[in-house]
């Protein structure tokens, strides 16, 4: 399995921190997610670190065991 983690308010979106997904291109994990999450999480703002490193969401595949965290923008104060 591979882990999806959502960050800030797109936990609440997907209705906690983390979830598992079979292993295999971000398109098609994205394909099998809630519509409402699939748009905050393609949001041009969001970015994506695969076990802890930014990449470019463009052609991912998750392997077994791999973690995708999705970060929202962060404000300061």
């Amino acid at each position: 399995m591979a882990r999806l983690v959502f960050l800030g308010r797109l936990a609440d979106l997907a209705g906690g921190a983390e979830r598992e997904v079979a292993p295999g291109p971000l398109a098609a994990i994205l394909s099998g997610l809630e519509h409402d999450l699939v748009q905050a999480l393609t949001g041009a703002r969001i970015r994506v670190a695969l076990n802890g490193a930014l990449v470019a969401r463009d052609g991912l595949v998750l392997k077994p065991g791999d973690e995708l965290a999705f970060l929202p923008p962060v404000s300061g104060g």
